[in-house]
């Protein structure tokens, strides 16, 4: 179970809250509207606080200081960039992601390391894999149902090694990742940088090695 703060309780912000919290993790949900807290639903247990995203106060009533991820997902650009920058820099969260309408814009802020979502192709999974990089997501299963392309979260500890190291210690393929938004085949002195979307090859029996090796720190030696 994790702790997640979302910025905007629209469509989209309500639709990841509910999500998230079926999920079992502990939500709380910010917006300067108390009237836009009913898309929640009476069911919802999360927190819900009334403010703007980036204030600091408003930010700590909602647990970011203990938070595991953070989305803004209101409906203005520059409050959701500004609230990502404030998250990550002001309380040392890592695991942030921001919605962006400009789908130009949103390449700039990714160059800055933090992760974006523009609209023209956002939706709701997209963010929650983000949010939660605790497991790898399938993206392609070959006809018999043995080997399977997926998503795999690779712990910021990689950061700085090679792709073919990667590849090596995880026993696995790493056919492509995107980096910047854009798709690459990774040669093997390819270094592996923060914010890029590794996607590895694997066996089904194999899948939670792969995930256990790429989601820890790399051995010391």
């Amino acid at each position: 179970m994790v702790h997640i703060v979302i910025m905007g309780c629209g469509r989209v912000g309500a639709t990841l809250a509910r999500g998230l919290e079926k999920r079992g993790h502990t939500i709380a949900i910010i917006d300067i509207d108390s009237d836009s807290f009913r898309r929640l639903g009476a069911d919802f247990k999360g927190l819900t606080v009334k403010g703007v995203g980036f204030d600091r106060g408003v930010l700590i009533r909602a647990g970011i200081k203990s938070a595991d991820g953070f989305a803004a997902v209101s409906s203005g650009d520059n409050s959701n960039i500004l609230a990502a920058r404030v998250v990550r820099e002001t309380f040392g969260v890592e695991n942030v992601v921001a919605r962006i309408y400009d789908s130009g814009r949103a390449e700039v802020y990714e160059r800055l390391g933090i992760p974006s979502v523009a609209t023209v192709r956002w939706a709701a999974d997209q963010v929650m894999r983000r949010l939660l990089p605790g497991g790898a997501v399938p993206q392609w299963r070959d006809p018999s149902g043995s080997v399977r392309l997926v998503q795999v979260y690779v712990n910021p500890g990689w950061v700085g090694r090679t792709i073919e190291h990667l590849s090596a210690v995880a026993h696995t393929p790493i056919p492509f990742l995107t980096r910047f938004g854009i798709g690459m085949i990774p040669e093997a002195k390819t270094v592996f940088q923060d914010g890029d979307l590794v996607f590895a090859a694997v066996e089904n029996d194999r899948q939670s090695d792969v995930e256990a090796v790429l989601g820890q720190p790399p051995m010391k030696h």
